[in-house]
């Protein structure tokens, strides 16, 4: 039914809260019957989207061109809930044309102005928690509970960025005889973000967020196993008051990407995702000479030092290994455990790795729910085989898992792993897996371990656990990482840089450091005497 707005500051919030649910009882029907603090069971299995997955000039759209469609699974039940159909070339470049015409606009705004439009979106975020988190775990496949961490990390980002906005800033410089010179931190035109599948939401957020702010426009493709909820953030862009078109999503695979990639309107690439893609995309990058920003894979180490305090360095261990199955880039998987206590760390890591609760991830009480897609499940099933014939241990899980219930059988479920007896060498040990399996490995010295935790290609985090102070700072300043931890993991407040060294990618994500690498800086040299000349 159609939705008229009343007058008045408190009718238009009532408005949107309307409009809103008017949205909802159009995209997930069984939601709007549920409360929080009921388990959500009754939802798993049930939806299905029939709304298009572009965003263009401030309204969903159908491509104008593209490939045949495609199925999006719901990775706890294995059922089609949406089909997808790539972008091609013409609708690419129809989006990018949007966002250059709003970027017009969007530019020329005060950076209060662009804070107040940010705080809304924040805004509407927060009050549509449920919803958006919900519609997260039924594409992705993590628990609620960590769906919703993740949605409020997205609503800070941009409170945050909002905050920074009135505060770019150029300098004065004096010069000789009265002249002088300033600089200007100017955006960039139109960025190009495409966003990785396991935290389709907050990625979305964490380019969106500072590139808004410094005044550019966003043309976003995410993962295309998870298109649904950045195009529910292109929609609170829109409501919070952007120009429409500042934001708009695209959909598809590696061909959509290109096509972005390469678009000569498109000013800079942010990414994140595996590495061979970021090297394809820095090659792209490359021959319009745009700016790139990569947030690619992680093998980090996390290092257990003996005096530590042992159950705050077991939950630390967790932690950084099965948050969303696993399915993070920042994992500390290879945990070097010094040998005095390597015994009891790995007993006690394995009995509470046994207990955590897997199975239909909207329920209150899951803390594991299903991997994203069949594929990646053999993948990381594969991975498993091929650690015990190079002579690993399973401690504990790596099989597949079958909830209970019936609906869920057809699911991406398994057992979280714990692999004992490992070596550098292994392929476990040495590869990405992203997935949930942990591998531990014994070591004698702190010389030892720091030389061995950066043995390796990647470098995007690392951790210690310690009660010596001093050990700790020293260690991770010798740690080739661009994210450490001490005595904590995989804590990633907005106000601090995010992003890798060495293959793990280069430029950073949110703190003060993104608004460099979305933003460019002018000189202007003012002469007020006449000028000499040499010739």
């Amino acid at each position: 039914p159609e939705v008229k707005a009343p007058s008045g500051s408190g009718g238009l919030r009532v408005y949107r809260r309307m409009l809103a649910r008017s949205r909802l009882l159009n995209l997930l029907p069984q939601l709007c019957a549920l409360r929080p603090s009921l388990a959500m069971s009754s939802v798993t299995g049930t939806v299905t989207i029939h709304q298009p997955l572009n965003y263009r000039a401030g309204a969903r759209v159908q491509p104008a061109d593209g490939g045949q469609a495609e199925d999006v699974y719901e990775p706890a039940t294995g059922r089609v809930i949406t089909k997808l159909v790539s972008s091609g070339e013409k609708e690419v470049d129809l989006a990018v044309q949007s966002a250059k015409a709003a970027f017009k606009i969007w530019s020329q705004m005060s950076g209060m102005e662009r804070s107040r439009v940010l705080l809304e979106a924040a805004r509407i975020i927060r009050e549509q928690r449920e919803e958006i988190a919900t519609l997260e775990t039924i594409n992705n496949g993590k628990s609620i509970f960590e769906a919703r961490v993740d949605i409020d990390i997205s609503w800070q980002c941009l409170e945050y960025y909002a905050g920074l906005a009135g505060s770019l800033a150029g300098e004065h410089i004096q010069l000789p005889g009265g002249s002088f010179g300033y600089t200007r931190r100017e955006p960039l035109g139109v960025c190009a973000g495409i966003g990785a599948w396991n935290y389709p939401f907050q990625v979305a957020c964490w380019k969106a967020a500072p590139a808004l702010a410094c005044g550019n426009a966003m043309v976003f493709k995410p993962s295309p196993f998870t298109p649904l909820t950045v195009v529910r953030l292109a929609e609170i862009f829109t409501e919070a008051g952007v120009p429409k078109g500042l934001f708009n999503v695209v959909q598809g695979g590696a061909a959509t990407g290109q096509f972005l990639c390469h678009h000569p309107d498109v000013a800079k690439i942010s990414f994140t995702g595996s590495v061979p893609t970021g090297i394809k995309i820095m090659g792209m990058a490359a021959k319009g000479i745009k700016p790139v920003t990569l947030e690619l894979g992680g093998k980090s180490p996390l290092i257990i030092f003996s005096d530590c305090a042992l159950e705050n360095a077991v939950n630390g261990a967790l932690m950084a290994n099965f948050l969303t199955q696993g399915e993070v880039c920042c994992n500390g998987t290879r945990v070097f455990v010094e040998r005095k206590i390597l015994d009891v760390f790995t007993k006690e890591v394995v009995k509470r790795t046994q207990k955590i609760k897997i199975g239909d991830p909207l329920l209150e009480d899951t803390r594991m729910g299903a991997l994203i897609n069949r594929p990646h499940l053999d993948r990381v099933q594969g991975f498993i085989k091929q650690a015990k014939e190079q002579g690993a241990e399973v401690l504990c899980g790596g099989d597949l898992y079958v909830p209970d219930d019936p609906k869920l059988k057809n699911g991406y479920y398994m057992q979280p792993c714990v692999l004992g007896n490992c070596t550098d060498d292994m392929t476990c040990v040495k590869e990405e897996i992203f997935g949930p399996v942990m591998s531990i490995l014994p070591f004698d010295t702190e010389e030892e371990v720091v030389e061995r935790a950066n043995n390796t290609k990647f470098g995007l985090a690392g951790g210690v656990f310690t009660r010596d102070i001093q050990k700790a700072h020293r260690v991770v300043a010798a740690l080739k990482a661009g994210m450490c931890f001490i005595n904590n993991y995989n804590i990633s407040p907005v106000e601090l840089p995010f992003g890798g060294y060495k293959a793990s990618g280069f430029g950073r994500e949110n703190g003060r450091a993104a608004m460099e690498y979305y933003s460019q800086l002018k000189t202007v040299c003012v002469e007020m005497g006449d000028v000499e000349s040499v010739f």
